[in-house]
């Protein structure tokens, strides 16, 4: 084998220092850089990645307080509505209500009226009735009778 040759072990020696000295010099300028400016490329494009992340991040949750604070907001303007309708049809009831007991009022009122008319018409014929029949009676009992005495005896028992 030509590497366990003593005579030749030096200069073999010789060209691996060279060999390896162009490889370093070759590995340090061009390789190395070239890699250092990928890995630093990567690096700020992580970096901006992350960067950009986070303004989505705060960008998003600024959205979401503003959409909770509108959710908020409508929640309690459909409160006041509503409110404020159930106040409106209560006062509209309310004025309903008294405008028909006030027209109930005033039929019962007049129903009153009526009845206590129709009941003095009725005790006005009774009477008249009343003396009728007991002339009637008289006069079918004992053959002739007095209309006066009649009339005294039914107003005696009518009051």
């Amino acid at each position: 084998m030509p590497q366990l040759e003593f005579h030749t072990f030096v200069p073999q020696l010789v060209w691996l220092a060279i060999t390896f000295g162009f490889l370093y010099l070759m590995m340090a300028r061009v390789a190395l850089p070239r890699i250092a400016n990928v890995l630093e490329e990567r690096r700020d494009r992580i970096a901006d990645d992350l960067d950009q992340a986070e303004q989505f991040k705060r960008q998003t949750d600024e959205a979401i307080a503003a959409y909770e604070k509108a959710l908020a907001d409508a929640r309690a303007n459909a409160h006041e509505i509503a409110q404020a309708t159930r106040d409106k049809l209560n006062e509209e009831t309310e004025r309903q209500r008294k405008s028909i007991e006030a027209r109930l009022a005033e039929k019962i009122a007049a129903a009153e009226k009526q009845i206590a008319a129709t009941k003095e018409k009725a005790l006005g014929n009774v009477r008249a009735v009343a003396i009728e029949v007991a002339d009637a009676v008289v006069t079918e009992l004992l053959g002739g009778a007095d209309r006066a005495a009649a009339e005294r005896a039914v107003d005696g028992e009518l009051k």
